[in-house]
């Protein structure tokens, strides 16, 4: 048992020590700091070919498989690198609050990452800076989580704020709620140690890395009572097959760099629209 756990730390440390090489290796990084806690991951096979219709990068496939996670989890703590208790008062009114992430699985040049197909915040004012510097897709939603992990109690609701449509779902830790790292080469390695979002808004390519501590995380046994928040706005989500759910208590220190731009070159048509090349800037 203590070799498994060892060979599990070993895989996370080295996927975490190349992610926080590539962060580094550009002058500056990061921008921002924060905590990311209380944390629930739902994932999802999808069809391929109807998902690499709506990003523009390449798909990163598991075993031939293509997989959308919805990750609900709180922020705390926004706060610029450098600026001490000035940078931090300054990021207080956006320093606290809930995401529910849509994200799919990608690879440019190498590197894994994700691209966001959308999100939803629980602050107006993120809602609005979000996506001017990194090309986020923020949305505003009225989210509600009661993550208990010291209970086993796991329940969330992400309702839109001009449909009826919502995310609700209810569940409870397995395992005994014991966390531990990734295993190395095993899919939850892969759905969990991601550490770089590619982005694309308004004709803008923008990529950003971020750092964190390996995940410690344990198997949930959830059910998605609701889910048209995510089946209206994507058809192919309501052929999608639910595979499974992790929850981690959370990571602190979350190191987030700044963003840079992608140059691309015009490729070809989809019936979505332009897809495009993109070459590292």
């Amino acid at each position: 048992m203590n070799s498994q756990i060892s060979e599990r730390a070993s895989g996370a440390e080295d996927a975490n020590a190349q992610a926080l090489r590539r962060l580094h290796s550009r002058r500056g990084e990061p921008l921002f700091v924060a905590d990311w806690s209380r944390a629930l991951f739902l994932h999802y096979e999808v069809d391929a070919g109807a998902l690499q219709l709506e990003v523009p990068f390449t798909l990163d496939l598991y075993e031939g498989r293509a997989h959308v996670s919805l990750v609900a989890f709180t922020m705390r703590g926004l706060r610029p690198r450098a600026g001490g208790r000035v940078g931090a008062g300054l990021c207080r009114p956006i320093a606290n609050h809930s995401f529910l992430n849509v994200r799919a699985y990608v690879r440019h040049r190498g590197e894994p990452g994700i691209v966001f197909l959308n999100e939803w915040l629980s602050n107006r004012l993120s809602v609005r800076l979000g996506p001017w510097p990194y090309g986020l897709p923020y949305r505003y939603g009225d989210i509600a989580y009661r993550h208990l992990h010291e209970t086993g109690r796991l329940e969330g609701t992400v309702s839109s704020t001009t449909t009826s449509a919502k995310l609700r779902y209810q569940g409870t830790l397995v395992e005994g709620g014991s966390f531990s790292p990734c295993t190395a080469g095993a899919i939850d390695e892969f759905l969990l140690e991601r550490y770089t979002a590619f982005t694309c808004r308004a004709g803008r390519r923008r990529f950003f890395r971020i750092w964190h501590p390996p995940w410690r995380r344990s198997p949930a046994g959830v059910n998605v009572v609701e889910d048209n928040l995510i089946a209206e706005r994507w058809g192919w989500f309501r052929q999608a097959k639910f595979i499974g759910a992790d929850y981690s208590p959370g990571v602190r220190g979350v190191q987030m760099g700044w963003p840079h731009r992608l140059s691309c070159s015009l490729a070809r048509r989809t019936p979505r629209g332009l897809r495009t090349n993109f070459e590292w800037p």
